[in-house]
């Protein structure tokens, strides 16, 4: 039987020649081991299948992976949001989660529910044989879009995603903006995601939201809300490219040295609950990636879900924590502070 990780620091010992640890960091600040404060969100991450393959994927998803949420589990994902109206957010993400043969199922759902639905999109996905009706169905559900698109800059984007995709993204952009998505009034949210290439912090997200809109507007007349910029997380990918590089070491010391004790306060997992392909739960998709699960004691799966015990979970913490605490801090709404 797997043994569940204790409320000590989850070892992740080939992240770096590093005994920092994240709870020592927490205390030595004066700052108790973090708890969930609430579940407002569901991160459901509905499979690994994806039709891109990129450099900084922590999902470590591809068109070649199978894992792909059952309709079975879903139906259990919905039971879950019908009986706990606290949970106002739905935030679907894979892979690319369109690639789901359930995902519509899913999405009209919890919008039927009145619930916000995310979709972490990666915009070629529009473009795969059989979904281009996709950005219509989005639009008609009034669904947010979270989109991925790491830079403005075409060599930087096919660098990270692959050749021909930041071609492709700007035409998926202008296609939601002719549906209105990033235009004022309409209620159709179009957020974009920015990650930097290589092992750096992410600059100041307001001030390159800034950058990105000129870039876009003046060179393809695209419109969107914000932008979200989120700090790479040393596991998956990006741990594989950071030990062939030799940067490993030099990336943990980078994200410690930037530790943001503000931060702790609103990351990720106080508020939100991961669900994977397979139903199991997690206090975060980077743990979920990392197969860490819950803290003993605390149900394990979708099935077994039970609001009052997980709203005030103990959050299991590792080294890739720093990740999420480092400079303005990171989450999936972006910067913290």
């Amino acid at each position: 039987m797997k043994t569940l990780p204790t409320l000590s620091d989850t070892p992740i010992s080939t992240l770096a020649n590093t005994h920092i640890s994240f709870r020592q960091t927490l205390a030595d600040h004066g700052i108790q081991p973090l708890e969930a404060k609430g579940i407002h969100t569901l991160q459901v991450n509905i499979g690994k299948l994806c039709n891109q393959t990129c450099s900084h994927c922590h999902v470590d998803a591809g068109p070649t992976r199978t894992e792909n949420m059952t309709r079975e589990t879903i139906e259990a994902v919905l039971a879950v949001i019908r009986q706990n109206p606290g949970i106002t957010t739905i935030d679907i993400t894979g892979g690319a989660p369109e690639m789901n043969p359930h995902f519509e199922y899913l999405v009209a759902e919890c919008r039927a529910l009145g619930h916000k639905v995310i979709d972490r999109c990666n915009l070629t996905v529009f473009f795969v044989k059989g979904k281009s009706h996709i950005p219509q169905f989005l639009a008609e559900h009034q669904v947010e879009i979270v989109a991925s698109l790491p830079c403005y800059s075409e060599a930087n984007v096919d660098q990270q995603r692959g050749k021909g995709v930041f071609a492709r993204s700007m035409t998926a952009l202008q296609q939601l903006n002719q549906l209105g998505y990033g235009k004022e009034g309409t209620g159709l949210i179009l957020n974009l995601v920015y990650n930097p290439l290589g092992p750096k912090l992410p600059p100041d997200q307001s001030e390159l939201e800034i950058d990105f809109k000129h870039e876009l507007r003046t060179r393809f007349g695209i419109e969107f809300n914000q932008l979200f910029t989120i700090t790479n997380m040393p596991i998956s990918r990006f741990l594989d490219d950071l030990r062939t590089t030799g940067q490993l070491d030099e990336y943990m010391t980078l994200l410690i040295n930037s530790f943001n004790p503000a931060s702790t306060e609103t990351v990720m997992c106080r508020t939100l609950l991961s669900v994977g392909w397979d139903g199991r739960l997690y206090d975060c998709d980077f743990h979920q990636m990392l197969d860490i699960p819950l803290s003993d004691g605390m149900p394990q799966t979708i099935h077994e879900f039970d609001h009052q015990s997980l709203a005030h979970r103990p959050i299991i913490m590792a080294q890739h924590c720093f990740g999420c605490t480092a400079g303005a801090g990171s989450s999936c709404s972006g910067a913290l502070t």
